[in-house]
Protein backbone atom coordinates (compact mmCIF):
# COMPACT_ATOMS: atom_id res chain seq x y z
CA UNK A 1 0.00 0.00 0.00
CA UNK A 2 2.79 2.44 0.93
CA UNK A 3 4.39 2.20 -3.07
CA UNK A 4 1.59 2.92 -4.21
CA UNK A 5 0.64 6.03 -2.16
CA UNK A 6 4.38 6.96 -2.51
CA UNK A 7 4.17 6.20 -6.31
CA UNK A 8 0.36 8.30 -6.67
CA UNK A 9 2.26 11.07 -4.53
CA UNK A 10 5.37 11.50 -7.11
CA UNK A 11 3.23 11.84 -9.75
CA UNK A 12 0.54 13.99 -8.18
CA UNK A 13 3.50 16.15 -7.34
CA UNK A 14 5.32 16.21 -11.06
CA UNK A 15 1.98 17.16 -12.31
CA UNK A 16 0.84 20.25 -10.14
CA UNK A 17 4.19 22.28 -11.02
CA UNK A 18 7.38 19.85 -11.38
CA UNK A 19 6.77 20.09 -14.65
CA UNK A 20 7.99 22.31 -17.82
CA UNK A 21 8.43 25.97 -17.30
CA UNK A 22 4.87 26.38 -20.19
CA UNK A 23 2.87 24.92 -17.72
CA UNK A 24 -0.01 26.38 -16.04
CA UNK A 25 -2.04 24.79 -13.16
CA UNK A 26 -5.85 24.73 -14.07
CA UNK A 27 -6.59 26.86 -10.98
CA UNK A 28 -4.71 29.49 -12.70
CA UNK A 29 -6.40 29.18 -15.66
CA UNK A 30 -4.45 25.69 -17.51
CA UNK A 31 -6.21 23.46 -19.25
CA UNK A 32 -8.54 21.15 -16.74
CA UNK A 33 -6.89 17.40 -17.37
CA UNK A 34 -3.57 17.85 -19.06
CA UNK A 35 -0.48 15.99 -17.75
CA UNK A 36 3.00 17.26 -18.81
CA UNK A 37 5.02 14.78 -20.31
CA UNK A 38 7.17 13.10 -18.56
CA UNK A 39 9.78 11.15 -21.34
CA UNK A 40 13.06 11.74 -20.36
CA UNK A 41 12.56 13.41 -16.83
CA UNK A 42 13.79 11.18 -14.06
CA UNK A 43 17.66 11.41 -14.55
CA UNK A 44 16.76 9.78 -18.40
CA UNK A 45 15.19 6.66 -16.99
CA UNK A 46 11.30 7.37 -18.08
CA UNK A 47 10.76 6.52 -21.52
CA UNK A 48 7.10 6.38 -22.14
CA UNK A 49 4.53 9.35 -21.75
CA UNK A 50 1.14 9.13 -18.83
CA UNK A 51 -1.01 9.52 -21.32
CA UNK A 52 -0.65 8.51 -25.13
CA UNK A 53 2.60 6.04 -24.18
CA UNK A 54 2.65 4.64 -27.58
CA UNK A 55 1.63 7.54 -29.56
CA UNK A 56 -0.76 4.76 -31.92
CA UNK A 57 -4.04 6.91 -31.93
CA UNK A 58 -4.77 9.72 -34.96
CA UNK A 59 -4.53 12.78 -33.59
CA UNK A 60 -7.73 14.72 -32.67
CA UNK A 61 -9.45 17.87 -33.83
CA UNK A 62 -10.21 20.41 -31.18
CA UNK A 63 -13.86 19.72 -30.85
CA UNK A 64 -13.02 16.38 -30.36
CA UNK A 65 -10.79 17.16 -27.87
CA UNK A 66 -13.55 19.32 -26.44
CA UNK A 67 -16.23 16.63 -26.33
CA UNK A 68 -13.44 13.70 -24.89
CA UNK A 69 -12.86 16.10 -21.80
CA UNK A 70 -16.73 16.99 -21.21
CA UNK A 71 -17.12 13.16 -21.06
CA UNK A 72 -14.83 12.58 -19.28
CA UNK A 73 -15.96 15.19 -16.45
CA UNK A 74 -18.92 13.50 -16.45
CA UNK A 75 -17.80 9.72 -15.99
CA UNK A 76 -16.29 10.58 -13.08
CA UNK A 77 -18.90 12.64 -11.81
CA UNK A 78 -21.30 9.25 -12.45
CA UNK A 79 -18.62 7.12 -10.62
CA UNK A 80 -18.23 8.84 -7.66
CA UNK A 81 -21.92 9.41 -7.57
CA UNK A 82 -22.40 5.30 -7.77
CA UNK A 83 -19.76 5.04 -5.38
CA UNK A 84 -21.14 7.19 -2.68
CA UNK A 85 -24.93 5.57 -3.56
CA UNK A 86 -23.17 1.82 -2.68
CA UNK A 87 -21.77 3.14 0.45
CA UNK A 88 -24.42 4.35 1.37
CA UNK A 89 -26.80 1.64 0.69
CA UNK A 90 -24.09 -0.89 2.10
CA UNK A 91 -24.24 0.89 5.60
CA UNK A 92 -28.00 0.45 5.93
CA UNK A 93 -29.28 4.08 4.50
CA UNK A 94 -32.02 4.35 2.06
CA UNK A 95 -31.39 4.75 -1.42
CA UNK A 96 -34.01 4.46 -3.90
CA UNK A 97 -32.69 2.97 -6.84
CA UNK A 98 -30.84 0.33 -4.69
CA UNK A 99 -33.40 -0.56 -2.16
CA UNK A 100 -35.86 -2.61 -4.70
CA UNK A 101 -32.34 -5.06 -5.02
CA UNK A 102 -33.15 -7.70 -2.29
CA UNK A 103 -29.84 -9.40 -2.64
CA UNK A 104 -27.70 -6.22 -2.46
CA UNK A 105 -24.89 -7.31 0.32
CA UNK A 106 -24.56 -5.17 3.63
CA UNK A 107 -21.43 -4.07 5.03
CA UNK A 108 -20.98 -5.09 7.99
CA UNK A 109 -17.49 -3.27 8.45
CA UNK A 110 -16.91 0.50 8.73
CA UNK A 111 -16.25 2.09 5.55
CA UNK A 112 -14.98 5.04 6.96
CA UNK A 113 -11.83 3.34 9.06
CA UNK A 114 -8.93 4.80 6.81
CA UNK A 115 -9.94 8.36 8.39
CA UNK A 116 -10.09 6.47 11.73
CA UNK A 117 -7.06 6.84 14.55
CA UNK A 118 -5.88 3.40 14.70
CA UNK A 119 -6.19 3.10 10.86
CA UNK A 120 -2.32 1.37 9.79
CA UNK A 121 -0.89 0.88 6.19
CA UNK A 122 1.05 -2.57 7.58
Amino acid sequence: KLQILVFVGMLESYGEGAGDESYVHYTKGGMPGYYPPIVGKGGGQIGLNLYKPFDIFPEQDEAQKTRGRQVEINNGRLAMLGLMSLLTESNGLIVPPLDGIESFPKYAGNVMIPFSADFSLF
